[in-house]
């Protein structure tokens, strides 16, 4: 796996026109994540924007200490160590099921991303020993926060 950028990875981006919300995880991923995840279908949106708060202003300390595995212009795609989200949880104020629930949706999202851009076994792979993290990001590379 390389730091390389796969700008132009599609992800899952068949509605790509339309705005994604406060955080970078959509289509697929978003579906997946409501019908499996231990918290209300209702509330999944509203978590994920608070875990995009709490992700996006970190975004320059990811790209120094993670790696990054998938770039586009609205999102970076890095792996983490796996007990990365227990932090993210502590941080943000997250229950185990609100937690279990953001990982399975930036995981879907990095399974997402890989089909996309031809890397999915490789994706899946990492994902064997590794946790994912999707950042939306604007157009200027800040993090995509608001």
């Amino acid at each position: 796996m390389s730091d390389d950028a796969d700008a132009g990875a599609g992800g899952d981006r068949g509605d790509a026109g339309r705005d994604p919300g406060p955080y970078p995880i959509e289509g697929t991923a978003l579906v997946k994540t409501a019908a499996l995840a231990s918290v209300p279908a209702a509330r999944v949106p509203t978590l994920l924007a608070r875990v995009q708060a709490d992700l996006g202003p970190r975004i320059d300390a990811y790209r120094r200490r993670y790696e990054r595995i998938a770039a586009e212009p609205d999102r970076e795609t890095f792996l983490v160590e796996p007990d990365h989200w227990v932090a993210v949880a502590d941080r943000v104020g997250l229950s185990d099921r609100e937690r279990d629930a953001a990982v399975r949706a930036h995981e879907a999202a990095v399974e997402r991303i890989g089909s996309g851009s031809g890397r999915r076994a490789e994706f899946d792979t990492a994902l064997e020993i590794r946790s994912g993290v999707v950042i939306g990001v604007d157009a200027d590379g800040e993090a995509g926060d608001d």
